[in-house]
């Protein structure tokens, strides 16, 4: 991504109350507000009774303070009829329930349909009496598009309760429609962050603490928040000598010390390479379309080899950096598909001669644009391009909604059989800039509707992302990386590699805040 093309523009209840409530929700639910048992799941797209049905065929309902008629049946479902839904013209807690018993032990995953409005303390799936740790699914905020989201669990004992949960303010709402209970499981096999920018914000000086204030390593404190994976660019002759081979050699290193996974993104330019601009290296700017081809060989096995070498050996490789539109302009352009296709595959060569086991990721921007990922990669498949992964950039504020991000997963992962990742999404944990320089993203009017510029808003994107990505069928969601959690505002680390008094417009998107303290959002990358 090019961070300067893009510019633009609980309420807390009584504790005491708070813990009656929790320890209400954990234990064992009450036979008088339980329906009769049963081995399956019941009823699942809510068609049974109509509309206005408090509690729906095979299902109960329970609200400690009587507010059952927060949950009801209503027209206009996902697919048939009837959806469930909770809302209430006041404040309000609820419950929508099945328990299921005869259950074989093993691993289940709940899968449902859902959109929510928003701005409830909380609103989620769960599955808890099952006999090991309760599993939630907190519900997406998408007000038109029906979201598929998941949630894991494994059974001990042969029971469990299916809980839809609403702890909301007056008005708030939830639909919920074709849950299905099945054997299975699901998870995310990369949970990564992006530290291109790390090395040279500590050589001029920045540092990081963690959430209390304590100094310490950012890949430390990243790789103990939950990350698994780290991304490195590669820039072929930087002005500023920052993303080169030896500084990339330098940062996998410590990578690889945490216990991490490595992606390699190589961009095949000198400075940022993204859908608007794939300028060759200036080493390369006269050569033929054949001798670039060599060159493509050449670097990407000379940096991948010394990886090798030095005992990090790249586990994923991106061959092109948001290529929409092609790499290596003007020969590698999508208006020359035979040549690009060539290019590609001088870059996957190289990675498979240095590792048959790395994965090949190709890598495009507008990630909930379904035509464009469609008629490139028919176009790679054509020309006979082999690769691994498919990898997106979802920025929402730029990208489109969750629901448009879900569909492209779920179509593009069946259509080529290949696994799905998001390489790179953010959000803004505030919008005023902390240098001089101004944010991409800085106004309230450019934000996602219901992820507030705020710790929590941030939190709840990347959670969100993670749920949707996790949710691709047949296990083909591999996971989530964000990116440039760790540039903050240092003076002298800006955008333009050739101009050290550029700023930065990305600092209110870090994982770590002003006062360079880890952030909330960093928390979530622990995802199951």
């Amino acid at each position: 991504m090019h961070p300067a093309r893009h510019r633009s523009r609980v309420r807390l209840r009584a504790a005491a109350l708070a813990a009656a409530l929790g320890a209400l929700l954990l234990a064992p639910l009450p036979a008088a507000h339980r329906a009769e048992a049963a081995s399956t799941l019941t009823n699942t797209g809510f068609e049974a009774d109509g509309t206005g049905t408090a509690t729906p065929s095979g299902w109960s309902t329970y609200s400690a303070a009587g507010q059952n008629s927060a949950s009801f049946t209503e027209a206009g479902g996902h697919t048939g009829g009837y959806r469930l839904s909770h809302w209430s013209s006041a404040a309000y807690k609820v419950e929508t329930y099945q328990y299921l018993t005869g259950l074989t032990d093993g691993s289940y995953t709940l899968s449902a349909w859902v959109r929510s409005g928003g701005g409830q303390n909380s609103a989620y799936l769960a599955l808890r009496n099952c006999g090991s740790a309760e599993q939630r699914t907190d519900l997406p905020v998408t007000s038109s598009g029906w979201i598929r989201i998941v949630t894991p669990v494994t059974v001990v004992g042969g029971a469990c309760t299916i809980s839809i949960n609403s702890d909301a303010n007056a008005g708030d709402w939830i639909n919920v429609d074709d849950l299905t209970f099945t054997s299975g499981t699901t998870g995310l096999a990369v949970k990564g962050v992006d530290l291109s920018a790390l090395k040279k914000s500590e050589d001029l000086g920045g540092t990081y603490r963690s959430s209390s204030g304590t100094t310490g390593d950012p890949v430390a404190l990243l790789r103990n928040s939950g990350a698994n994976y780290g991304r490195l660019k590669v820039w072929v002759n930087p002005a500023d000598g920052y993303n080169n081979k030896a500084r990339v050699l330098a940062t996998a290193k410590r990578i690889k010390a945490q216990g991490m996974k490595l992606l390699v993104d190589f961009h095949y330019s000198d400075v940022w390479a993204d859908p608007g601009a794939q300028t060759k290296p200036a080493a390369w700017s006269g050569h033929s379309y054949t001798q670039l081809r060599t060159d493509v060989y050449n670097h990407t096995y000379d940096v991948l080899n010394a990886l090798k070498a030095q005992g990090t050996t790249a586990d994923m490789v991106q061959i092109g950096n948001e290529i929409n539109t092609g790499m290596l302009w003007p020969e590698g352009s999508t208006s020359n598909w035979s040549q690009l296709a060539g290019l590609l595959k001088s870059g996957i060569s190289a990675a498979k001669a240095v590792s048959p086991n790395t994965q090949i990721a190709l890598h495009l921007a507008n990630g909930g644009d379904n035509t464009l990922y469609r008629t490139w990669f028919d176009n790679a498949t054509a020309q006979g391009v082999g690769y691994d992964v498919i990898a997106l950039s979802f920025y929402g504020y730029w990208h489109g909604a969750l629901s448009s991000l879900q569909s492209n997963l779920d179509d593009v992962s069946a259509r080529y059989g290949k696994k799905v990742m998001v390489a790179e999404t953010a959000y803004p944990f505030r919008l005023d800039s902390e240098d001089a320089h101004e944010n991409i993203i800085d106004l309230s009017s450019e934000l996602v509707s219901g992820y507030p510029a705020s710790s929590a808003g941030q939190t709840a994107w990347l959670r969100d992302v993670m749920n949707v990505v996790e949710a691709v069928p047949n296990g083909r969601g591999l996971g989530v990386i964000y990116w440039e959690p760790t540039w903050t505002a240092v003076a002298g680390n800006g955008w333009d590699p050739a101009d050290p008094a550029s700023g930065n417009g990305w600092e209110n998107q870090a994982l770590f805040d002003y006062d360079s303290r880890l952030l909330p959002a960093a928390g979530v990358l622990a995802h199951r």
